[in-house]
């Protein structure tokens, strides 16, 4: 590139010969940024478990095939997972898939009603945080009924 602007010497990115400008700006960011000492609000907090959710059933559904394959394949294999669903560990499990369905589907809803422009303020995103954790919790309670 033969018409390039020449750079200064005291330039950081001299031996770029793309570069047409040089800015010198004095970096004031924090070099290791402690997640222990940053005071999350609530809606980023319901953000965090919404995706946090979303991976735990992206292997919850890998044990919701499998007792499904399993009860699907004869009727010996439905017993079997009959029996299994008496275990409280198996019903602890399966609880928990459920539950982070609920609330991943919950906090979902929410995300989508803010794409609609609802609860875009900081008012709003706390009251939607606040209402999304209330009906997930209910939600886990009454599938905790359902289970147990």
């Amino acid at each position: 590139m033969a018409d390039a602007v020449a750079l200064s010497v005291d330039c950081a990115h001299k031996n770029n010969p793309y570069a047409t400008v040089c800015y010198h700006v004095k970096d004031t960011r924090p070099v290791n940024l402690d997640l222990t000492t940053v005071k999350f609000p609530l809606p980023a907090i319901t953000s965090i478990l919404h995706r946090i959710s979303g991976v735990a059933l992206f292997f919850g559904i890998g044990v919701v095939l499998y007792l499904l394959q399993l009860s699907l394949e004869s009727e010996a294999g439905f017993e079997r997972v009959t029996e299994l669903l008496r275990a409280t560990p198996v019903k602890l499990m399966v609880w928990l898939i459920l539950a982070g369905l609920l609330y991943h589907l919950i906090a979902g809803i929410k995300h989508l009603l803010m794409d609609w422009g609802l609860g875009e303020s900081r008012e709003g995103a706390l009251r939607g945080a606040q209402v999304t954790l209330i009906l997930a919790l209910v939600a886990a309670v009454l599938s905790w009924g359902m289970i147990w």
